[in-house]
């Protein structure tokens, strides 16, 4: 039955570029109906909580309603310069499943009581966004952090996705449409905030965060750009293809239930829906197959942006004779060997920020340039394809 899957709003590379926009509003649609948003209501407004000046920046934690009497913490890293008056971007920061968002910021407790780390690491992907005089928005997923009570009990970091997940299901709704839909009430409160630049709001998911990044940037067409910080593959073959039984008997699930959105692969995979973000810029930043890639940069080419998408593989798979080329992965492959012929190390999974922050000051810097006179505007600098590692 898997083989027989044929999603209904799969990107066709050969359709005439006239229908590009349509097809993009037929993900979007299909995306809405998946997701299962609530209807729309009129919601409590966010309360601020408390606010901890830091080293060039100050550090707000709010508390979100997307349902009556239901809280959702998150916090704001705005720097000193912001002001109404000049305005700068916004990165909207959206972890992985093993982090909160007090790791995405370097504070070392949710009630912002302690210093924030000395030295935070490359994880601390908020932190570095507003060291570079970005405002930084951070949330949890649900069931993790403050979203959930794992942690607490534990007194240690930890999570509870699959009860979530599955009690989810139960009532006909995902994990991934929950989660999003608590995102969304957080992104449509930051579109009014009046210090950050309303063209320039940037997505930013590491790991798990891109699923619910790729969620709401197919339903908010006003989001300028995305950083996918994650390696690229189609879950419908994952699942075809990784099906070789352990020494033990079993055979584990090429993915855990919080990913399951019943009716999603009747509908479209990973690639599909990072091309429909086209003409908007995205960089992937932790590899995949060339073959996605290059799926993903027709439909970059027919919106008439090539030059908007960018990839990055690992440090392993750099060079192209190391990575595996075809058009179709064999079946039987346990989880280490599909990650090998996916172009995929696990042990280089982190937030690649000197990549990330170069690529977004570039579109920036591009943007200052073409605003310029004319007769102010340097020569053009050739540079490397952005299609290209």
């Amino acid at each position: 039955m898997l083989e027989q899957v044929r999603p209904a709003c799969a990107f066709q590379p050969g359709m005439p570029p006239e229908n590009f926009p349509s097809w993009r509003e037929q993900v979007r649609q299909a995306m809405k109906k998946l997701m299962k948003f609530p209807a729309s209501q009129e919601i409590q407004p966010p309360r601020l909580v408390k606010t901890v000046p830091r080293q060039g920046y100050r550090v707000e934690k709010w508390e979100s309603y997307p349902f009556p009497n239901a809280a959702v913490p998150f916090l704001v890293l705005v720097p000193d310069s912001a002001t109404p008056q000049r305005p700068v971007p916004v990165l909207f920061c959206i972890p992985g499943s093993d982090q909160t968002k007090e790791e995405l910021a370097a504070e070392t407790s949710a009630e912002l009581e302690n210093a924030p780390l000395p030295r935070p690491g490359p994880n601390a992907m908020a932190w570095h966004y507003v060291r570079e005089g970005w405002v930084a928005v951070v949330v949890d997923n649900a069931g993790a952090g403050e979203q959930g009570d794992a942690e607490r009990a534990a007194g240690r970091a930890s999570n509870d996705y699959d009860n979530l997940a599955r009690l989810l299901l139960e009532m006909d709704w995902s994990w991934l449409g929950y989660t999003s839909y608590t995102d969304q009430c957080i992104l449509d409160w930051v579109k009014k905030l009046p210090f950050i630049q309303k063209n320039h709001i940037i997505l930013s998911g590491f790991s798990l965060g891109t699923e619910p990044m790729m969620v709401l940037g197919v339903l908010n067409p006003d989001i300028y750009a995305f950083v996918y910080n994650d390696f690229l593959c189609r879950t419908l073959e994952r699942a075809q293809t990784m099906t070789k039984p352990s020494s033990n008997g079993s055979r584990p699930a090429p993915n855990s239930i919080r990913h399951l959105i019943p009716g999603f692969w009747q509908q479209f995979d990973f690639p599909d829906i990072v091309a429909s973000l086209a003409p908007r810029p995205v960089i992937c930043t932790e590899g995949g197959l060339d073959r996605d890639f290059g799926f993903i940069a027709q439909a970059y080419r027919m919106a008439g942006r090539e030059d908007a998408f960018r990839f990055l593989h690992q440090p392993r798979f750099a060079d192209p004779a190391k990575r595996w080329q075809g058009e179709r992965l064999p079946s039987g492959l346990d989880r280490t060997e599909f990650f090998r012929l996916a172009n995929v190390d696990p042990r280089n999974h982190f937030f690649k920020k000197d990549a990330v922050i170069p690529w977004i000051k570039s579109l920036l810097n591009a943007e200052q340039t073409a605003e310029r006179p004319a007769d102010s505007q340097q020569p053009a600098v050739a540079s490397e394809s952005p299609a290209t590692p």
